[in-house]
């Protein structure tokens, strides 16, 4: 069992910037490659980016594409998102991940534990 801790959500004017983090419980973490998704009110949840195990190889949607970073310390834990330029449309809660599939998937079916979310709100 893994349990997921993000936080850093909140409230941001659009072209704003925010940092995401989501802590891991358990010392395995390594052994896991890492996600975020969001979900909009009345939408489904969707794929925003993903980290494979070492982080050497990540993954984004094309609509986050440039604006949006992740990254992870296996030492700490911890896997970040990075969103800069944010627009109104980017608001969601975020939800991070972790998946077997070690070299790192955008299938939200592939990944095992989830944490509670974080909300973002982009106002305009």
């Amino acid at each position: 069992q893994v349990q997921l801790a993000e936080s850093g959500g909140g409230l941001v004017q659009a072209g704003g910037s925010l940092t995401l983090s989501c802590a891991a419980s358990r010392r395995t973490f390594s052994t896991y490659a890492m996600g975020w998704f969001r979900q909009a009110p009345g939408k489904e949840r969707e794929f925003v980016a993903a980290i494979s195990w070492s982080g050497g190889d990540t993954y984004y949607a094309d609509s986050v594409k440039g604006r949006f970073t992740i990254s992870r310390d296996n030492a700490k834990n911890t896997v970040w998102l990075q969103m800069n330029s944010l627009k109104p449309e980017d608001t969601a809660v975020y939800y991070c991940a972790a998946s077997r599939v070690i070299a790192g998937t955008t299938n939200h079916n592939a990944y095992d534990y989830w944490g509670q979310g974080t909300q973002v709100t982009v106002a305009s």
